[in-house]
């Protein structure tokens, strides 16, 4: 029976150093073929809500599933049923939204593990929301972050971001009066917003500075203006097929150029030594973080297990053997 597990269990299981670990391993995978991946699709019905879904399999865990949400002006409802690869039995229902959180934030330390300076000290954050949490924390794992400035849209509450980080990190986080103020200077950027216009000019970037953007997955909408994203020596997606569907930064810039998009490296093989990543302090780098279903199958994987050692979780009777047995013979 598939065990559901609830984001009380997932939260009271989930860490970053965990995530962070789960994540790094499932670009190892991608990198040499024991993941498979299919990008994000959408289905919309006009007027209402968006059905979102993506999937993946990871042969050396043995599970394969999807991530599946809808998004609509009541928010948003994250799925993630786990199955076993080699009996396709369900083994978990995963609310996932803190998961999804948790993968988001630790992906982008990853990318700073591996391509910002090693004497990285400060950060400049554009976005207030849940998702800047985790990016502030999974940086934090892998840097010796000594100071960070932050701007969102609205003062109240980028004020009560400043305060809420500065205790949870034990690191200074300053309120910025601007994207520009937050930026300028910084050594790792990050962009954690839904923005349909730039939010960072490239004009702002200083040698030596990596950028994580990570909002702005839709074909039309962007985080970077073209000068942020010309100026980038080094740029490495979580995967080149979906920036080609829904980073809007990179589309606005190379267009269908195919030639011009083979420069958009993988994190995954930066991970995992197949190429280069950083080759000089004063490079200008960036990850375009869209999010794919490697990291959340996983990290799910993770997860149900831990639950299952913990006794977490509640067991739903789903399939009866006689419907399982007649499924096998239709096929």
């Amino acid at each position: 029976m598939p065990l559901l597990l609830t984001e009380t269990d997932v939260k009271s299981i989930l860490t970053m150093p965990l995530a962070m670990e789960a994540v790094e391993d499932s670009f190892r995978r991608l990198a040499d073929g024991r993941a498979l991946l299919h990008s994000r699709q959408r289905l919309h019905v006009p007027g209402k809500s968006y059905l979102h879904y993506m999937a993946a399999a990871d042969s050396t865990t043995g599970y394969m599933g999807l991530k599946i949400y809808t998004s609509s002006r009541e928010g948003l409802r994250f799925l993630v049923p786990l199955f076993q690869a080699e009996s396709g039995d369900m083994v978990a229902l995963i609310e996932a939204n803190y998961l999804g959180q948790m993968r988001t934030g630790a992906a982008s330390g990853v990318a700073t593990r591996v391509l910002a300076r090693t004497e990285a000290r400060t950060i400049g954050i554009i976005g207030t929301g849940l998702q800047a949490r985790t990016q502030l924390e999974a940086i934090a794992q892998v840097r010796k972050i000594e100071s960070i400035r932050a701007f969102g849209r609205d003062s109240s509450r980028r004020e009560q971001f400043a305060r809420d980080m500065s205790e949870r990190l034990k690191i200074p986080v300053a309120a910025a009066g601007s994207a520009e103020e937050a930026v300028r200077n910084a050594d790792v950027v990050v962009t954690s917003t839904t923005s349909t216009n730039p939010v960072l000019e490239g004009r702002w970037l200083t040698p030596g500075i990596h950028m994580n953007a990570i909002g702005a997955n839709f074909p039309n909408r962007r985080e970077l203006d073209d000068e942020a994203v010309r100026r980038s020596h080094v740029i490495a997606a979580d995967s080149r097929e979906q920036s080609k569907l829904e980073a809007g930064d990179l589309i606005r810039f190379f267009g269908d150029d195919d030639l011009r998009w083979s420069t958009v490296g993988e994190l995954a093989g930066i991970v995992a030594g197949q190429v280069p990543g950083r080759t000089s302090p004063d490079q200008i780098t960036l990850f375009r973080s869209n999010g794919i279903a490697t990291e959340d199958i996983v990290v799910a994987g993770r997860i149900y297990e831990l639950a299952r050692e913990r006794g977490l979780g509640k067991q739903v009777a789903m399939w009866s053997e006689e419907v399982r047995a007649s499924g096998a013979r239709s096929v």
